[in-house]
Parts: C-alpha cells; sequence; structure tokens
C-alpha cells in the first residue's frame, strides 16, 4: 500500500530533536526526508552514546526513514548543493539558532526565490525576531520559561524531567504546521513559512491550566490538575506505584470504595461528591494510601479494574513493553541496520487504514546517500570526487 506522503521530497537541516523528529514523523507517513549533515561528525546526537560511536539510542531514535548526505554549507560548492536540493523538494525543516541559515545564504526569502512552493518550516528556542530572539535555549529552557515545568515538579524541590518534553512537544507542532500548510499548497495555496520554537509551542500545551489561571487569577500548580481531575498515585504493600483516576463520573468513585470495602466512606460527606473530594483531595489521598498499602499492586489493580475504575501500574519502560495492550499495538519494533544489526525502536502513534504508518529505513550512516543524491540532481562522478577531496561532502 502507497504511504500518506508518498511523493513528497522533504530536506532536514536538523540537529538534536525538534526538527529531526517533525521530519521522521513525515517520513513514517511515507515523505523521502533527505537529511542534511555536517560532513566531519553529522548530527550531534550521534555520538551520545557511551561507546562513541555514530549510533547512539538518541540519535536512532529520531532519524529512521532518512537519507544522509554530509555537506559543508560553510563552502560556496556546499551552498550550491542545499540550493539545488531546496528546488527539488516539497519541505525544508531547520532548527539551527535564528539567522544561521540566513549565513548559509539559505534562509525563507532566498530559497523561495528559486522555489515559491517551498514549504519552510524555522524551529528556535524563543522565535525568530522579539527581544530574546538570539538567545540560546534548549527544552529544559523552554520546559522553564513556558510554565510547563511548574506544573510538573515541586517548586519547593524542583527537578527538571526525565524527558525532552518540550523539544518533542515542539516537533510535533512543527509537523502539525507543516501539513497544514501541505494541504493549503494542494488547493493552489503555494508555498510559505511555517514558524514555531520550544517557547511558543509549550505555553500553547499548557492552555488548560493557562484558561483557568485567566478566568480565576488563582496560578496553578503541580497539584491544581490532580485535585480536579480526581487523579491518585499511590504504592503497594512492596512500594510498587500505581495510579487511579476517578475524574468526575460518580460511579468511579463508588467502584474504589467497593474495591476497598469501605462503604463508610461512599457517602461521607468529606467525600460524597467529586467538588468535596477536590477540597479534601489530601485526607482522602492518605485513607486510600493507608487501605492501598495493605495489598498488593496486581491484586490492587485487577480488583479497581473489575469494579470499572481507571487504573493502572506507573510502568517503568521496561514493564511497558511487557504490558499485553502495548504488544498488541506492536509499539516495539525490530529493524535491520547495516551497522548495528537489529535493533529495536518505538513505532509510530498513528494507525491509518489505508495508508500505513511504517519504518522503511533504519536511521542512516553519515553521509551514506550523498553520492546517488548528487548523481540525482545532476552531478557527475567526477563531480563528487572533487567535491570529496576538497572536503565539501561525505
Amino acid at each position: 500500500m502507497e504511504s500518506a506522503l508518498a511523493g513528497i521530497t522533504v530536506l532536514e537541516f536538523g540537529n538534536f530533536v525538534t526538527g529531526p523528529y517533525a521530519s521522521m514523523l513525515l517520513g513514517d507517513m511515507g515523505a523521502r526526508v533527505i537529511k542534511v549533515e555536517e560532513p566531519t561528525s553529522g548530527d550531534h546526537f550521534r555520538h551520545w552514546s557511551e561507546t562513541g560511536d555514530a549510533f547512539s539510542p538518541t540519535f536512532c531514535s529520531l532519524n529512521r526513514n532518512k537519507e544522509s548526505i554530509g555537506i559543508d554549507l560553510t563552502t560556496v560548492a556546499g551552498k550550491d548543493i542545499a540550493l539545488e536540493l531546496s528546488k527539488r523538494a516539497d519541505v525544508l525543516v531547520e532548527n539551527f539558532r535564528p539567522r544561521v541559515m540566513e549565513r548559509f545564504g539559505l534562509s525563507y526569502e532566498q530559497v523561495h526565490r528559486i522555489n515559491p512552493d517551498l514549504i519552510y518550516c524555522s524551529i528556535s528556542a524563543f522565535g525568530q525576531d522579539g527581544p530574546d530572539w538570539s538567545k540560546p535555549g534548549y527544552d529544559t529552557i523552554g520546559q522553564a520559561l513556558s510554565g510547563l515545568l511548574s506544573l510538573l515538579t515541586d517548586p519547593e524541590e524542583p527537578k527538571p524531567t526525565g524527558i525532552s518534553l518540550s523539544d518533542h512537544i515542539t516537533g510535533f507542532f512543527a509537523c502539525y504546521g507543516i501539513l497544514t500548510a501541505l494541504v493549503r499548497r494542494l488547493r493552489g495555496g503555494g508555498g510559505q513559512r511555517v514558524d514555531t520554537s520550544l517557547l511558543r509551542a509549550s505555553v500553547s500545551f499548557t492552555g488548560e491550566n493557562a484558561a483557568r489561571y485567566f478566568s480565576t487569577e488563582e496560578v496553578p500548580t503541580s497539584k491544581t490538575r490532580t485535585h480536579l481531575a480526581q487523579a491518585y498515585a499511590f504504592k503497594d504493600q512492596q512500594g510498587k506505584p500505581f495510579a487511579v483516576h476517578l475524574s468526575s463520573l460518580q460511579k468511579f468513585w463508588t467502584g474504589l470504595t467497593a474495591t476497598i470495602d469501605r462503604p463508610d466512606l461512599t457517602d461521607d460527606p468529606r467525600f460524597a461528591d467529586r467538588s468535596v473530594r477536590v477540597k479534601n483531595y489530601e485526607e482522602l489521598h492518605a485513607i486510600l494510601q493507608e487501605e492501598f498499602g495493605k495489598r498488593s499492586r496486581e491484586e490492587i489493580v485487577k480488583a479497581l479494574q473489575e469494579h470499572d475504575v481507571p487504573c493502572a501500574p506507573i510502568n517503568r519502560l521496561d514493564e511497558v513493553f511487557l504490558d499485553r495492550q502495548v504488544q498488541h499495538l506492536g509499539m516495539r519494533q525490530t529493524i535491520k541496520h547495516p551497522v548495528l544489526g537489529s535493533i529495536d525502536l518505538v513505532g509510530n502513534a498513528v494507525s491509518l487504514s489505508d495508508t500505513p504508518a511504517g519504518i522503511r529505513l533504519p536511521p542512516p550512516l553519515l553521509g551514506e546517500h550523498t553520492d546517488p543524491i548528487l548523481e540525482e540532481i545532476g552531478y557527475s562522478k567526477a563531480d563528487t570526487i572533487k567535491l570529496r577531496e576538497q572536503k565539501v561532502i561525505r
């Protein structure tokens, strides 16, 4: 079956997470992704491994379904190659700091003149202009400045998160913008620029809590939503964690009280409905923790599920991929790699009935596809040899 984005070519000038993640999502849906890398060491994430090889797990997680061409963009010959590729591309994705692509002669204005139908996506820390455009920024800075981190950590004991959440959110929003621009182009609208940033995407992601702040002028914390949504985390008798989400349906509360054989709590005026459970969250948490601390997590989860109460173990990653539903969804996928042999990656999150997503190519070697790509755009073998001797390409 043909993939949904078959025939679309994406040119990626990206390092780290945001740009590579956005273009990988497009690649999963069938787009051809040509990753332009610095020819000496390539994407900075290539070497994020204890062995120091060019295929760190972090790099592999963000760079499947791509071809790699090594180009020195600081050279005139390298810029010419990039412009030739830009003429033929449908989408360009870059996540350099603002003004860097301009220095390479590859700004939106410069490329738009030679390819007015190109969708040109720029991803930065804070935006392409404004008072802070030139500041350096990475994932944790995006989480912190946007308010997202304040909703994820205890301000009395602040800690960064264990996942590059702002980076991935921004890459996802970039992909969303690109697809929207492609639809417009299909309707005759031509190319355009798509612009997002860690700050913009992360602030947008806090929309639920921000709307509550706008309405009440009370500043949400990491506890605000958990109390309102009646979301709880507990430990069993062995210290194994699990989560319960009562939400707003009263049947979940009655199911929980039946599970722990505490009918006295069902109509207790402190907990009888959601509004009072919100007010008395900490008191209720303490009572439930005492009850759940007497039993094993397996027993608790099984009993709660029998009463149709939303719950789940708080799985470590080694436990996630043993889960029967995760296995049913095929979220752990094994692919063949020319250097690493078999590697396992997490599959795409979306299933399309007629044009399925999939992993067609393993993460590429640095410059693995340089020669065939150059031949495709009109460079002879002699040209390629000369460019390699001049260290313009890899």
